[in-house]
């Protein structure tokens, strides 16, 4: 229809230039459009002069359409024009290149991608590009490889890269005169899109991508797994928690079942409801990480009923459950209840040990090793950071704020901001605001703004009269009802019930007001006033967080036995004090699952025992792999970070490896991690199946091409001239008897016509 009107197709006005060909200066016909406009203007007004019926705006509207009539007129006689660059017969190469990827042989209800790939070009769109020019054959999928014939396609390549192919094309283009590439494919490319400098590179060469997208660009009934999330690491006999996100299409109110396992051991199941087609859906599922060692977790759904995709069903991560134990240093200010049930609801976790110090009088500490491996500790809290630090998390009883020294409150802070340990400060009559940290150097890491009164502290009043006064009962927030930390059942419902049953508090404290990024956990409600009674943050490379009361007690008091509410709640949030804190050396990977990919970047984040960042350290990390694979790579430092070194590895095979990465300046070891990766083969064509119209369109619009459905791709053969790239020549095209010109003015001249027939002056 474009042709039609326009004479030539869209890419001749796109991508060529406007001239005027007549051999006078353009100047003089801009000088003859005024005349011819101030002409008529006075010719119309002459004659408007003393008529009823031309009068107001409508010598206005006649001047307007003649002016406009006279011009186009006028631009004629230049001899407009496009000036457009084309390629020269028989000396340039056009690059066909087809998505060879297993996703290609998906049937599509009209046969499978691959057939209709192969149908478009045996229609006469090769053979008419061979008359022009040469025609070269490549295949997609991993990489590109050029081939002779299309009987050669078999659609079994296990991955889609179209950026590194084009790449590939491109270094040809650098000694061969290619002036266009038609990219045969359904768009699936899972290798994280095409990124700017292929683009640039492409806009650079001028090469026009032209697109031909094959496949349904929604799936009718599916539903896939987009990503599920689960902490890389964990303390054994940790609770976790899966972030699953997927969507679907034709399901919508259907109930699916997620399911959660550890090769052939079921961890986790979860019946849902499906919302919305096409949106994104997340929901979370709880698992026990169990003992220690290397966790290989499938998330899947169960089949629903007419799938057209089952494979996109499951994806698998890894979770490195460590068997370290970690340390946590529980200073407290006075004898009292909430110091002796704490100790005791944790003191049956056999990965987090706590060392406890009690300022039994003024002047006196008691301190509390069992395990013995705190020895400095023996004299009272730490003065030293190398002592401190060797912490992974503490806890602030009922201890004022000037109880500490500057010294030590400089190392407590730099304990969370550098060192990257939690802190939990607990309420008491010494603490928060009464014990003065608003004016100390641990202000900082307090999540909330502290109140600036005394006498926050509120107890428990009875009456004369046997009536309680200062009861306050403990509520989940929104944020709370979704956190591990408060997590006491499975069921979210019954969580939040569970909570609204814990017995009143013997005491609170008002904490303030919650800083900014600061989450609210569980609040307090005291006759409908409610106040933030479990507060965190993240801080530095740390975390903290604020419980403000030393009355949690009375649930181990007054729950039955059987209930380990309280147990539970401190377990949890101690865990979450210290589980993400690091070690010196601390090993990375950005994907611990390689789906259809061979290389892998390793990390290492190295710290002196002071945890300052150590640049100078030489690292090796030793790789286990399938098949008694055993290899060392030297690691180098990254220029930008410092005390952060790196090392790009190629698995050799498929299957599971382990890592560990050791670190040592001189004769000191600085210390050691392990992570554990995962290359897959054969899983990345199973996912975004869809047709991604979106990329393929944007690639040839980037690029100067054009995209084309499979029955359009017929225009191919036209519109592929017109390029700047390879060996080309500039060319005219005439505009002065294009029908749109001609349509323009007999559209003028009627218009005029219309009106003085209405307006009776004809």
């Amino acid at each position: 229809m474009f042709e039609l009107f326009f004479k030539y197709p869209q890419s001749v006005f796109s991508r060529g230039s406007f001239v005027l060909l007549g051999g006078w200066p353009k100047w003089l016909l801009l000088v003859a459009i005024v005349a011819a406009a101030v002409g008529l203007g006075l010719l119309i007004r002459q004659r408007a002069k003393g008529s009823v019926r031309v009068a107001g705006a409508r010598p206005a509207a006649v001047w307007i359409l003649q002016t406009l009539l006279a011009s186009v007129l006028l631009l004629m006689l230049w001899h407009p024009a496009l000036s457009v660059a084309t390629l020269r017969p028989q000396q340039n190469i056009v690059a066909i290149v087809v998505d060879d990827s297993s996703s290609m042989a998906i049937d599509d209800a009209g046969g499978t991608r691959h057939a209709a790939a192969v149908r478009v070009l045996d229609s006469g769109l090769v053979a008419s590009l061979q008359k022009r020019f040469q025609v070269r054959l490549y295949t997609l999928s991993d990489q590109l490889e050029r081939i002779q014939h299309l009987d050669q396609l078999n659609s079994a390549g296990r991955s889609t890269h179209i950026g590194e192919s084009l790449k590939q094309v491109l270094a040809d283009a650098s000694s061969l005169p290619i002036g266009a590439v038609v990219l045969l494919s359904d768009g699936a490319d899972n290798s994280g899109g095409i990124d700017l400098e292929t683009i640039s590179e492409i806009r650079r060469q001028r090469i026009p991508i032209h697109t031909v997208g094959f496949g349904r660009e929604k799936m009718d009934h599916d539903l896939e797994i987009t990503d599920v999330q689960v902490p890389p690491r964990a303390l054994p006999d940790s609770r976790l928690s899966a972030q699953v996100s997927f969507h679907q299409r034709g399901y919508t109110g259907s109930r699916a079942k997620i399911t959660l396992r550890d090769g052939g051991k079921m961890l986790a199941s979860r019946e849902i409801t499906l919302k919305n087609d096409g949106s994104e859906q997340i929901e979370s599922i709880l698992f026990n990480a169990g003992s220690a060692g290397v966790k290989t977790i499938e998330t899947a759904f169960e089949i629903l009923p007419g799938e057209l995709n089952v494979k996109n069903n499951k994806v698998t991560r890894l979770v490195n459950v460590d068997q370290r134990v970690a340390k946590v240093l529980y200073m407290e200010g006075e004898p009292r209840w909430e110091f002796k049930f704490l100790k005791r609801a944790v003191e049956d976790d056999r990965n987090v040990h706590v060392v406890t110090i009690l300022r039994s009088t003024q002047n006196k500490i008691y301190v509390q090793d069992e395990h013995g491996d705190a020895p400095q500790t023996k004299d009272g809290f730490p003065t030293r950071v190398e002592d401190l630090f060797d912490f992974d998390g503490l806890i602030i009883g009922s201890s004022e704020a000037a109880y500490f020294s500057a010294t030590q409150q400089q190392i407590m802070h730099d304990f969370v901001d550098r060192r990257g340990g939690g802190i939990l400060f607990l309420g008491g009559r010494d603490s928060l605001a009464d014990g003065g940290y608003a004016r100390s150097l641990l202000n900082d890491l307090l999540p909330v703004v502290l109140p600036d009164k005394k006498n926050t502290f509120v107890r428990v009043v009875t009456e004369p009269s046997g009536t309680l006064r200062n009861v306050a009962m403990v509520e989940l927030t929104a944020a709370g009802r979704e956190s591990l930390i408060t997590r006491l059942d499975e069921d979210p419902e019954r969580n939040v019930e569970r909570w609204k049953k814990l017995p009143y508090l013997m005491n609170f404290q008002i904490a303030g007001q919650p800083k900014p990024g600061a989450v609210v956990l569980v609040e307090g409600n005291m006759a409908g006033n409610r106040f933030p009674l479990l507060i965190t943050q993240n801080f530095g490379r740390g975390r903290t967080a604020v419980f403000a009361t030393a009355g949690s007690w009375r649930w181990q008091m007054l729950l039955p036995v059987a209930d380990k509410s309280h147990e539970m709640f401190y377990t949890q949030l101690l865990r979450w004090l210290v589980n993400d804190t690091p070690r010196r050396v601390v090993a990375s990977t950005p994907r611990q699952v390689l789906a259809d990919e061979t290389n892998v970047k390793l990390r290492a984040e190295v710290r002196d025992k002071t945890f300052l960042p150590a640049g100078d350290a030489i690292v090796q990390a030793h790789i286990l792999g399938p098949e008694g694979l055993a290899e060392t790579v030297e690691m180098r430092p990254e220029p930008l970070e410092q005390g952060v070194f790196s090392a790009e590895y190629t698995t050799p095979k498929e299957g599971s490896y382990l890592v560990e990465m050791s670190a040592r300046r001189g004769a000191d070891d600085l210390g050691r991690d392990t992570l554990t990766f995962r290359r897959e083969d054969g899983v990345a064509e199973n996912f975004r199946v869809e047709q991604n119209r979106d990329l393929l369109e944007k690639l040839s619009s980037e690029t100067g091409g054009k995209y084309y459905k499979p029955e359009d791709a017929a225009k191919l053969g036209n519109d592929i001239s017109y390029s700047e790239a390879g060996i080309t020549v500039r060319e005219t095209r005439d505009l002065w008897d294009m029908p749109a010109i001609f349509l323009l003015l007999l559209m003028l001249r009627s218009g005029e016509w219309l009106l003085r027939r209405k307006w009776g002056v004809i």
